[in-house]
C-alpha cells in the first residue's frame, strides 16, 4: 500500500493506494488488483469523520477535487462535515482499471475477471480502506449505482456505517432486471411526451433524423453509423436537471452540420471512454439472475412502432456490432448477459440494519423509478426520504441535495 499527501488550492488531499484480492469470496484465489482512494478534507477539518463517495455508473471513476466550491457541487457542503472519501470503484480510475487493453487477454477472460467487479466487491474495498484509515465507522454517499452499493453494504457490513445518504439510488432489491426496465420505459414515455408538448415541432424532427439514420446517413466522427437505437438513446439527457437544453439543441441543429455530429456523439449515454458502463450495466439490476438483453427483451410495441419515443439507459445487442467501440467487447457483453447472477442484496438484513439517514428519491426519474425507490425505503425506517419532483436523478451534482439530506438526517429546519 502506498499513500501520498498533497494540496490543492484550499484543500488537502491524501491518495491511497491498497492492494486488495480480486476474489474476496474465495481466499485460495491469488489474484489481486489495486484500489485508490483519496481523502479530501479542508483546512481545519483533519479530525472530521468520515463520509464515502460512492459514484454512479457502474463502471465509472469518482469525480476529482480541484476546490471545495466547485468541484463536485456537494463537495463544499460534504467538507463542512465530513473528510470525504472519493473511491474509484474496482475496476475504473485508478483501481486497476479495465479497457480494451485487457482484451488481449481474451473475453472469456474479461467476462470472467468482470463478474468479481460487482457491488458486494466493492463494499468489501470500503471496509479494507475503511479499517486502513484506522476509523472505527464512517458515513456513506451513494449516488444511482452508489445507492445499489450502500444497500448492499447494509446487506453485510451495515455496524461500520453511520448515517447513509442515497440520491436517486434507492434500487429495488426483491424484483428482477425486466421489471425495472419494463417501468423504465414508461418513465421514458412520460418524459418524451413532456418534451414534446413543450417543443412539438421536434417529433417531426426525430421521424426526419431516424429515416435518416437508417440510411446510414448520420456518421459520427469516430466513424460511427450511427443506427435508429442509438440515435433515440439521446432522450438519457431527460434525466438530468437540464438536459431537456442540451436536447432542444441538438435538434435545433443542421444534421449535416459538424455540430450536430459531434454534440450528438456525446450526447449518448455509453461511450468507448468506460466500456464497462456498457457491457456491465444490465448487472447492476440482476441479483439472483441472469439478464439476457433485458432492456431489449422488455420493450413495449408502442416504443416499436413510434420512432420519436426517447429511450435511456436501454442498451441494444445491435450495438455490438453498429458502434465501433463497443465492438470489441461483443463476446464479452454476451458472456456477461448469459452469467447467473448471484443475488446481492437481503432484504431481511437490510431492514435490520437500524441504518439512519436521509435519501432523495425523484418522482420522475427515469432511471430508478419512484415506485421502486419507496419499496425500498419502506425497509428503512431511520433514513428519512425526501421525496421531490424539484431535480432530476444528477440532482446531487446540480442542486442543493446534500444540504437538505443532511439536515433530515440531523432533525434541523431545512436552510
Amino acid at each position: 500500500m502506498s499513500t501520498v499527501v498533497r494540496r490543492m488550492l484550499d484543500l488537502t488531499v491524501e491518495e491511497h493506494t491498497l492492494t486488495v484480492p480480486l476474489v474476496w469470496s474465495d481466499p485460495s484465489d491469488q489474484r489481486t488488483i489495486d484500489i485508490f482512494a483519496r481523502v479530501v478534507s479542508r483546512d481545519g477539518g483533519e479530525a472530521l469523520p468520515y463520509l464515502v463517495f460512492l459514484q454512479g455508473g457502474p463502471g465509472h471513476e469518482a469525480p476529482r477535487p480541484f476546490h471545495s466550491s466547485t468541484s463536485p457541487a456537494w463537495l463544499d457542503e460534504a467538507l463542512a462535515h465530513y473528510r470525504v472519501v472519493m473511491l474509484d470503484q474496482r475496476g475504473t480510475g485508478l483501481s486497476s482499471p479495465v479497457g480494451d487493453a485487457d482484451l488481449e487477454q481474451g473475453s472469456a477472460f474479461v467476462a470472467e475477471h468482470l463478474t468479481h467487479l460487482r457491488a458486494d466487491a466493492i463494499v468489501r474495498d470500503c471496509e479494507a480502506v475503511r479499517e486502513h484509515l484506522g476509523a472505527a465507522s464512517w458515513s456513506v454517499l451513494g449516488q444511482s449505482f452508489g445507492g445499489f452499493t450502500t444497500l448492499a453494504y447494509l446487506t453485510t457490513d451495515a455496524a461500520s456505517l453511520d448515517d447513509v445518504f442515497i440520491t436517486g439510488g434507492l434500487s429495488t432489491v426483491s424484483r428482477p432486471a425486466d421489471d425495472v426496465y419494463a417501468l423504465c420505459y414508461d418513465k421514458m414515455r412520460t418524459a418524451s411526451e413532456k418534451y414534446y408538448r413543450r417543443f412539438p415541432e421536434h417529433r417531426d424532427v426525430m421521424r426526419r433524423l431516424v429515416d435518416r439514420a437508417d440510411a446510414g446517413g448520420i456518421v459520427l466522427p469516430d466513424g460511427e453509423v450511427v443506427s435508429a437505437s442509438r440515435l433515440r438513446s439521446v432522450g438519457s439527457a431527460l434525466g438530468t436537471n437540464d438536459g431537456w437544453q442540451m436536447l432542444w439543441s441538438l435538434l435545433e441543429r443542421d444534421p449535416s452540420s459538424n455540430a450536430f455530429r459531434h454534440d450528438l456523439m456525446h450526447a449518448m449515454p455509453f461511450s468507448g471512454r468506460n466500456p464497462m458502463y456498457f457491457a456491465f450495466h444490465e448487472s447492476s439490476y440482476a441479483s439472483g439472475q441472469a439478464t439476457r438483453w433485458s432492456a431489449e427483451r422488455v420493450e413495449p410495441d408502442d416504443f416499436r412502432d413510434d420512432v420519436t419515443l426517447f429511450t435511456g439507459e436501454h442498451i441494444r445487442r445491435e450495438w455490438t456490432e453498429t458502434v465501433p467501440a463497443f465492438r470489441p467487447w461483443r463476446d464479452v457483453a454476451f458472456a456477461l448477459a448469459e452469467f447467473e447472477w448471484p443475488a446481492i442484496y437481503d432484504s431481511e438484513a437490510i431492514a435490520a440494519s437500524g441504518a439512519t439517514g436521509a435519501a432523495a428519491v425523484y418522482v420522475n426519474d427515469v432511471y430508478v423509478p419512484l415506485e421502486f425507490s419507496l419499496e425500498t425505503a419502506s425497509l428503512l425506517p431511520g433514513v428519512q426520504t425526501w421525496v421531490t419532483s424539484e431535480h432530476e436523478h444528477n440532482g446531487v451534482r446540480s442542486g442543493p441535495v446534500l444540504t437538505r439530506l443532511i439536515d433530515l438526517a440531523h432533525g434541523r429546519s431545512i436552510r
